[in-house]
């Protein structure tokens, strides 16, 4: 048991000192791994499969918030074969040239191997990605959902790749796969009577590794995919978000075995691999720019091209599979996966500093794009029309919904719910809401908004707490004379949203106390006949 004991203390101290410095924790789990690496741990079995089953937990995870239909969209598969295309060659031409100047200590290489070698800094992390959006609560906004578009069909390629690579071409019963679709009407009828406890831990457990990971497995196709694929499938369900949400703690725990194992997955660099493997940095602007000018021709509005293309701004796991497979063919030497694991570890670093909530770094980049004219504009984002309301409700969760059937019923007031997620917008209108989708936290939302001079009185019911704060930021600028209504969860969180403004800022668990005591002071007065 003593020889766990370091690889449990060092990632929370280097947690904690992430945290301390104002940074994600992510940051010091993946400077832990490194950290482990130079004193000469190796990684540990344990600590791989940790890491491999929150990946595959994680994967099953977003499932449950994609709508396939995303696949379809132009911003989507456009993005994600041309990039590839150009950041391929764009890779392969600098491996090939610092390998020719005896960068590396790997000796020159051919355009083949530079070639696979570009191939494999084409990819974007699709796990760092997806936990930098759940992070965000932005896995469901318009640009979040385009990042995970993007890289669904990355990992096609990547399935795709690995069938030629390997020579595993799959099983002939990979095409009884098509059967789960039909199986999908059994497995949501389960997830209806599991109900709330334990029991549904368990569900989403077994469906994420058993007709998840397993069964694509054994016929020859990514398991981690599969996992995607079952979460897709089960994302119709109304428990979907429940289920998501209560897998979290599990699914964050076991991915702290991923960020900690891309430190230890090879050996401790020389000086010239630590400079190759800095140089290789240099392909991360062009990551950026080719996402943004792509991403930018599809339509979408400088920021959200920013924001996405910052998000995929970073290498991918999948950089040292193509990587482990072609030095076990005999394509390319072992060494390489020594000089691209130190590259994929710093980018994700890089990645998540570029991606920290409240950073001005997205909107000074979004002044540098040309703007879209507004008949060419992605249809989520031309302008709103708000109507004749008298309050706008950011955020229509439990809380938001709630707020809204309050203010509606109890008070008469004319109000408007706005949401970052299609999927809940969707389901709201069914049900009568007057809702719109849209992003909170872009700068630019309320000079989208036509004729709002009518709105009184502005709710922040968002889950996120940095989210709140940027949409109050916002809103203040843009309605001083608004009442301004949010909710937090610490007091730290209090503080600062009362300073930004907020009329009334109201405690999540205080909130629901006097909720309850109002409602069982109504039955108890009721049940004795007093006047209320």
């Amino acid at each position: 048991m003593t020889e766990f004991i370091p690889y449990l203390v060092i990632p929370i101290l280097c947690g904690v000192a992430a945290k301390m410095v104002k940074l994600p924790p992510l940051i010091g789990f993946l400077v832990s791994g490194i950290v482990l690496n130079l004193m000469h741990y190796e990684s540990l079995p344990i600590i791989t499969e940790l890491g491999d089953l929150g990946v595959t937990l994680l994967l099953f995870t977003i499932g449950l918030k994609l709508d396939a239909r995303l696949l379809l969209r132009t911003e989507v598969w456009m993005t994600s074969g041309v990039h590839m295309l150009i950041t391929s060659l764009a890779g392969a031409g600098l491996t090939f040239f610092l390998a020719a100047l005896g960068l590396g200590a790997m000796g020159t290489i051919s355009w083949l191997q530079a070639a696979v070698l570009g191939f494999a800094l084409s990819f974007s992390s699709t796990v760092l990605v997806a936990k930098t959006l759940e992070e965000r609560s932005d896995s469901r906004s318009l640009y979040g959902r385009t990042a995970l578009g993007i890289l669904i069909v990355q990992d096609l390629f990547a399935v795709i790749f690995m069938v030629f690579a390997g020579g595993h071409v799959p099983s002939l019963w990979a095409l009884s796969l098509v059967l789960l679709l039909p199986a999908s009407w059994l497995f949501r009828k389960l997830l209806t009577r599991v109900g709330h406890g334990e029991l549904l831990v368990l569900f989403g457990i077994v469906m994420a590794y058993v007709p998840g990971y397993w069964l694509f497995d054994a016929v020859g196709i990514k398991g981690d995919l599969g996992a995607l694929i079952i979460g897709m499938l089960l994302a119709p369900h109304p428990k979907s978000n429940e289920l998501s949400k209560i897998l979290f703690s599990l699914k964050e725990f076991m991915l702290i075995g991923f960020f900690v194992s891309i430190g230890l997955v090879a050996g401790v660099p020389s000086p010239s691999q630590i400079l190759f493997a800095c140089l290789l940095l240099l392909l991360l602007p062009v990551n950026t720019v080719a996402y943004t000018a792509i991403l930018r021709l599809t339509g979408l509005t400088p920021r959200t091209s920013i924001l996405s293309s910052l998000t995929l701004t970073n290498f991918s796991e999948f950089t040292l599979i193509v990587v482990s497979m072609s030095a076990a063919s005999g394509l390319i030497s072992g060494d390489w996966l020594v000089t691209l694991s130190l590259a994929v570890s710093v980018s994700f670093v890089i990645s998540t500093l570029l991606n920290i909530r409240g950073s001005k770094l997205p909107a000074k980049l979004a002044r540098l794009v040309p703007t879209v004219p507004e008949d060419r504009m992605h249809p989520e984002e031309r302008p709103l029309v708000l109507g004749d309301v008298q309050a706008v409700i950011f955020g229509m969760g439990r809380i938001g919904r709630s707020t809204y059937d309050e203010l509606t019923q109890k008070y008469n007031l004319r109000v408007i719910g706005i949401d970052n997620s299609e999927q809940r917008i969707e389901k709201l209108e069914a049900q009568g809401y007057n809702v719109l989708e849209a992003d909170a936290t872009d700068a630019n939302f309320w000079k989208r908004v036509k004729d709002n001079d009518a709105v009184e009185l502005v709710v922040l019911a968002m889950p996120v707490h940095g989210t709140n704060v940027e949409a109050m930021r916002n809103a203040v600028e843009a309605h001083s004379e608004s009442s301004f209504v949010a909710v937090a969860q610490y007091v730290d969180e209090l503080k600062e949203l009362d300073e930004l403004g907020a009329d009334c800022v109201v405690n999540l668990y205080h909130g629901a106390g006097e909720t309850l005591a109002e409602r069982g002071y109504e039955a108890y007065a009721s049940k004795h006949d007093w006047a209320l």
